[in-house]
């Protein structure tokens, strides 16, 4: 989540160290690393969301379910989504708040004087692009101001899907739940403004939002050695989007 690096460029747009490539594991550990990690915990959640679904059902005297039929149940889809949304929301409003927002002595922000969209030349967007940049940051058209906030729009509209999905799943959710207590299902429009599906939401907005503000004035004052989201351990607290 580091707005304020400026990484060494070479002519060719590559890192200053040169542009070496490892091979492709190493070279995309981060992604591999974390998109399995990302595996291990959602199977983690189905084997657990089954156990507690089961037990509920225990309860209520029904019979249970497979591992199969509660990952296809709105239950299990509902808990995922609630917690995806409100993670693409913060990347959205980090992302975009970010260009005018800063903080002084944090490498979570820009350079204190750097607030906004920049000029095309800092940006390296037209006649300022590099043999190396992206097609479409070359262009003078309708490309270019797309692209050069697609980082954004692609979260935003992941954030958008996400709480739709969590709307839909959230009321079949909902209706079985009302059904057991034998009353009325609700329509779709009718749960959007059910304590239900808010709490679900804000419950998760809160959490993400305290966790960038700490992350933001945390790193003003400590530090973490080799970590791209910390300042070198000996900058100074009022350094700005240093990268460490």
């Amino acid at each position: 989540m580091n707005a304020g690096r400026e990484r060494k460029q070479g002519r060719d747009g590559r890192n200053g160290e040169g542009g070496r490539r490892g091979g492709f594991w190493h070279d995309n550990s981060l992604t591999l690393a974390f998109g399995a990690a990302f595996l291990v915990v959602l199977a983690g959640q189905a084997l657990s969301g089954r156990a507690e679904f089961n037990e509920q059902l225990g309860v209520d005297g029904l019979q249970q379910i497979t591992l199969l039929q509660y990952l296809a149940s709105s239950d299990f889809a509902v808990d995922v989504t609630e917690n995806w949304q409100s993670e693409f929301l913060q990347f959205f409003l980090y992302i975009f708040g970010t260009v005018w927002l800063v903080q002084r002595g944090s490498p979570e922000s820009k350079e204190v004087h750097k607030a906004g969209p920049e000029s095309e030349r800092e940006q390296r967007m037209g006649e300022h692009a590099g043999p190396g940049s992206p097609r479409w940051a070359r262009t003078k058209d309708w490309r270019q101001h797309l692209y050069s906030r697609s980082l954004g729009l692609v979260m935003g509209a992941l954030f958008v899907l996400s709480w739709l999905a969590q709307s839909i799943a959230g009321r079949a959710a909902y209706d079985e739940q009302q059904l057991r207590q034998l009353e009325d299902p609700v329509s779709w429009g009718a749960y959007l403004g059910t304590p239900d599906f808010w709490n679900r939401s804000l419950q998760n907005w809160q959490s993400e939002l305290l966790a960038v503000a700490a992350m933001v004035i945390l790193s003003v004052y400590l530090r973490q050695r080799g970590s791209p989201e910390s300042k070198p351990v000996g900058a100074p607290h009022t350094a700005t989007g240093v990268e460490g």
